[in-house]
């Protein structure tokens, strides 16, 4: 089982609330840029071997087709047998590209998600984790932007808790 979904970053900082002294208001100080990092990840799910694994891939503009096609397609290299891949109904799954793969891949299964429903999606929560952690800090440039989104998102991939954590999290019938 795959739950995949992609997200943004951008250099502007996304504030976030803080601890402070009484007073003293935290200032977040940056330029102002709309350079983004785009990312797509995908939590596995083993239920046959209760193993859980996270892949992303980073990109420094927007994620299309040809982007999810690639993404689907390494997983594919790593991912042994039927692939579920569960998703949300964003134009870029819908593109004549991805389908037309999908079609000539038998093995891949795909599900949509309920229209305006997030909080299904594992994958989510992955997003929320990296973005809580990335809160209140200002990097100078893309790059940074880059280093630290990749940092943060393998930090996530490395720990078991924080993947059970985003399987808990997400309001599904079951949990693990």
């Amino acid at each position: 089982m795959v739950f995949l979904d992609e997200s943004g970053f951008l250099v502007i900082p996304h504030v976030h609330r803080t601890w402070a002294p009484r007073g003293r208001t935290p200032l977040v100080r940056h330029s102002y840029r709309r350079d983004r990092v785009s990312a797509i990840s995908a939590i596995t799910v083993s239920p046959r071997r209760r193993r859980l694994g996270l892949c992303f891939q980073l990109f420094p503009k927007n994620i299309k087709g040809e982007e999810v096609l690639g993404f689907i397609r390494n997983l594919l290299r790593q991912l042994r047998g039927p692939v579920d891949l569960l998703w949300d109904g964003s134009p870029i799954h819908r593109r004549r590209l991805v389908q037309d793969f999908l079609h000539a891949h038998p093995r891949i299964r795909t599900h949509r998600f309920p229209a305006y429903a997030p909080e299904l999606n594992p994958d989510e929560f992955v997003w929320t984790r990296a973005k809580a952690r990335l809160a209140n800090s200002a990097p100078r440039d893309l790059d940074e932007l880059g280093n630290r989104v990749c940092k943060t998102i393998l930090r996530i991939q490395k720990s078991d808790a924080l993947l059970r954590s985003c399987i808990n999290e997400a309001d599904l019938p079951w949990s693990w």
